[in-house]
């Protein structure tokens, strides 16, 4: 493996450079290889970089923090996963075609207080970890021999965040040539101010920047082409392209426009291309939607003119065992997955997310809310020994807010302004959280549903300073973005209304707190309210689902997260609909017989005796386990949008229900536990349209594993996710099995991560093997981009082993 590696390494110093040639002019190139990476920090800085003997090879994006080990000398609000300080260096061969041109290094997230250095040269510094920032290397660079970009990132503060940030260069990094004359990557703003099914007026504004001195005409041309190739619109201007940036503006009209939605997310293709003298010089493109949105105060959301229920979900930036550094076939996964569950939208809490990842709810449907912060100017608690225990620390963003902040949201929205499944934009997350910081008078009243402590706190900062923040905040999104609104997910309502927090705002999320929509609606007519965040009782959908006003629930969350965990040995979050792997609990199937519109049934089973679930997360119990005593009394639960559901043990029917008069609309039966197959059927209109089946399960006897994909191209990293389960002798799924599987590749490829789901498992993410929980595992099997034939085995003890080939062609 570590020659194929090498082999590679040299692949890209030698092609580099004949790579960057081949693209179109300014188009941005990978440059995440043959990077090296030093844990700790280095005596004498950058100056003491070549007396470091100790470096080992990563290839980007890569997450330091994730390879452990767990431990509570760290902190549980990040996982119990250890900060600190890292260094990566790159060497690289110059480029004589680069003469009098632009080189910029541009890297999409580094966790945290990045510096940055090419050959021996500070480029600059940025402290939020989460932000996309770029650097011009041009007049440090040695055209003719070899170069050197060193990156710092400083986690020193490991408990600065209240969920799992991951530490280093856990995104991808683009080195980006580009002529004097150019349109900078952000530099285009698409939007579309009027749309209807015959028609659209589309909005085009670039800048053009000259970093030279001579006024050079250029000519700025503009195409789109549908998603079938076909060349919608073509538009061109003659420009004097003077030193510094010129706006240029287009307007164009499309007749029967195909329009972005959830449902179908047709996409264009914009290409925005600058001609010196007929030669190309220049060329930014980029995928854009035609869509129109609205909130309206007593309508709800109208995506196209048509009214929408948004059925969201929160999610945090890790995949488990790969930390932060997660490959975009990661998400792909889980997006099919919350799809089918019926989510539509996201919110990306509570911070920027990678680039890939808004290119995916572009193409997949995802309607989007993308949030910039989780604090302002004063630090909340991040728990160290566990959720609200012991003394918090309060190191995090509010120490660089308020040089930073104007810039940070600034960056945020021009990054990712043309993507149409951004309909919203989030200054904040809960920083109005009664007493933690803020406090007020008002919360010795009322109701106050999350509180710190007990009542006003008189010598906390008082809520008033929300309000200026808040209007600081929006009117600098509003200088980049003003088609969409502004918004912030609000914890203490009460508190806020009473400073004014909410009017500087488009749109006012709440969070967990359905119980103010009625009389806040009334109070406050012109306030245009949704649910923020929720939990996933069935009360909480129908405020949504019941009055038209309020457009949206957003679940907390869609995903099991790391961090903001519990007491030690727990060091991560089981908030999600799916788990860590991926895998769907039971209450994902819950949410699918709320949301979803394919017919479907799901049953599970639980002790006679166990209590009902009541909480805001109540994570129904109802598993899909068939192994119980002789006898014993059982309750099975049914989660379905079926008009009915008939249940059959070994084949006998025990009843059929409607689930409109189901309490809850959950059907179930009590039944007295005889070992065999337990199935459910569905029926519309006294059809059967589904059916699900869980059976007993014997002793654990064989693996059985399912690959998403075998076939890979060579000269490029790809991703196989392995599901693994333990079986019985006779293929049914041992739920309760907890095998350690260990797992061997040869060829091409190499073990990425291994993934039980588990909250409190302690074993190495860096280990090839690891326990199964609820008998499955996921493994991610990365090919290094050579050709040739994989083979990846999974074993367990006495259990029979299976094994997966894999071919890169």
């Amino acid at each position: 493996m570590k020659k194929i590696y090498l082999l590679f390494s040299a692949f890209g110093l030698i092609w580099l450079p004949l790579l960057l040639k081949a693209q179109a002019p300014g188009t941005p190139a990978l440059f995440n290889a043959d990077w090296v990476f030093h844990k700790g920090d280095i005596d004498k800085g950058i100056d003491g970089l070549k007396l470091e003997a100790y470096w080992k090879n990563v290839s980007l994006p890569h997450d330091w923090s994730i390879e452990g080990p767990f431990s509570d000398a760290w902190a549980s609000a990040t996982g119990y996963l250890p900060g600190g300080i890292g260094w990566y260096k790159k060497n690289f061969a110059g480029n004589a075609a680069w003469r009098g041109k632009q080189v910029y290094i541009y890297f999409d997230g580094v966790y945290k207080n990045s510096e940055v250095w090419i050959n021996g040269h500070l480029l600059g510094k940025r402290p939020n970890g989460f932000i996309p920032f770029q650097y011009e290397l041009s007049k440090y660079l040695n055209l003719a021999g070899q170069n050197q970009i060193v990156v710092k990132a400083d986690h020193s503060q490991f408990a600065d965040s209240r969920w799992y940030t991951g530490s280093g260069i856990y995104r991808n990094v683009y080195l980006v040539i580009k002529n004097p004359v150019h349109v900078g990557l952000w530099d285009v703003a698409f939007s579309t101010p009027e749309v209807s099914p015959a028609k659209a007026k589309t909005n085009i504004k670039l800048d053009v920047t000259n970093s030279g001195s001579t006024n050079t005409p250029v000519t700025v041309q503009i195409k789109m082409f549908d998603g079938k190739g076909n060349l919608a619109a073509t538009l061109q201007k003659q420009l004097i392209a003077k030193a510094g940036k010129q706006q240029v503006n287009f307007d164009q009209q499309l007749i029967s426009p195909r329009l972005w939605d959830s449902e179908k997310p047709e996409l264009y293709k914009l290409q925005v291309t600058l001609l010196r003298k007929g030669l190309k010089i220049d060329e930014v493109t980029q995928s854009v939607g035609i869509r129109s949105i609205r909130f309206d105060k007593d309508k709800g959301f109208f995506l196209n003119g048509k009214s929408t229920k948004l059925k969201g979900v929160c999610i945090h930036d890790d995949a488990g065992a790969l930390g932060v550094a997660v490959p975009p076939e990661v998400w792909v996964r889980r997006l099919k997955i919350l799809k089918e569950a019926g989510v539509n939208s996201l919110r990306m809490s509570h911070n920027p997310h990678a680039d890939y990842l808004y290119d995916l709810c572009d193409k997949m449907g995802f309607l989007v809310i993308d949030e910039a912060f989780d604090e302002w100017a004063i630090g909340k608690n991040k728990w160290v020994a566990g959720w609200n225990v012991g003394t918090p620390s309060k190191d995090g963003y509010h120490e660089y807010f308020k040089e930073w902040a104007d810039r940070d949201v600034s960056d945020m929205v021009q990054r990712a302004r043309n993507h149409p499944s951004i309909i919203m934009w989030s200054i904040g997350n809960e920083i109005d959280y009664p007493n933690d910081p803020y406090s007020h008078e008002v919360l010795n009243t009322g109701r106050n549903p999350q509180i710190y402590g007990k009542g006003y706190l008189a010598d906390h900062p008082a809520a008033s300073g929300l309000t200026p923040l808040a209007r600081q905040l929006a009117k600098a999104v509003k200088a980049v973005d003003s088609t969409r609104p502004v918004t912030a997910a609000l914890a203490g309502v009460v508190m806020s209304n009473e400073v004014g927090y909410p009017e500087e705002l488009d749109v006012v999320g709440y969070n967990y707190q359905e119980y103010r929509y009625a009389d806040d609606h009334q109070k406050y007519p012109d306030r245009i309210i949704y649910g923020s965040e929720n939990g996933m009782a069935q009360q909480a959908w129908a405020a949504v689902d019941s009055n038209e006003y309020i457009s949206a629930q957003y679940l907390w969350t869609g995903i099991d997260y790391l961090g903001e965990a519990g007491k030690w040995p727990q060091r991560s979050n089981g908030a999600g609909l799916i788990d860590l792997a991926g895998f769907k609990k039971p209450e994902y199937f819950y949410r699918q017989s709320l949301w979803a519109d394919k017919p479907m049934a799901y049953i599970g089973s639980r002790a006679i005796t166990s209590a009902e679930d009541k909480g805001i997360w109540s994570h129904r119990s109802a598993e899909p386990v068939w192994n119980w005593q002789p006898g014993s009394k059982t309750k099975v639960d049914c989660f379905t949008n079926c008009q009915e559901v008939e249940l059959f043990l070994n084949g006998q029917s025990l009843g059929r229900q409607s689930r409109a008069v189901a309490k809850g609309q959950v059907p179930y039966w009590e039944v007295a536990y005889q070992p065999g197959e337990l199935r459910v059927k569905g029926y519309n209109n006294g059809v059967e349209v589904c059916s699900n089946a869980i059976r007993t399960a014997g002793d654990a006897y064989q693996l059985k594993v399912v690959a998403d994909k075998v076939l890979f191209k060579s000269l490029e990293r790809g991703l196989c996710q392995v599901e693994v389960y333990v079986n019985d002798k006779d293929g049914n799924p041992v739920f309760t099995a907890e095998d350690d599987i260990s797992v061997s590749v040869t060829g091409p490829a190499r073990l990425l991560g291994l993934e039980s789901g588990s909250n409190s498992s302690h074993e190495s993410y860096q280990a090839n093997r690891r326990k199964a929980m609820h008998g499955r595992l996921l493994a991610y099997i990365q090919t290094t981009g050579a050709p040739g034939i994989i083979q990846v085995q999974f074993s367990s003890g006495n259990l029979k082993s299976s094994t997966i080939i894999l071919n890169v062609k």
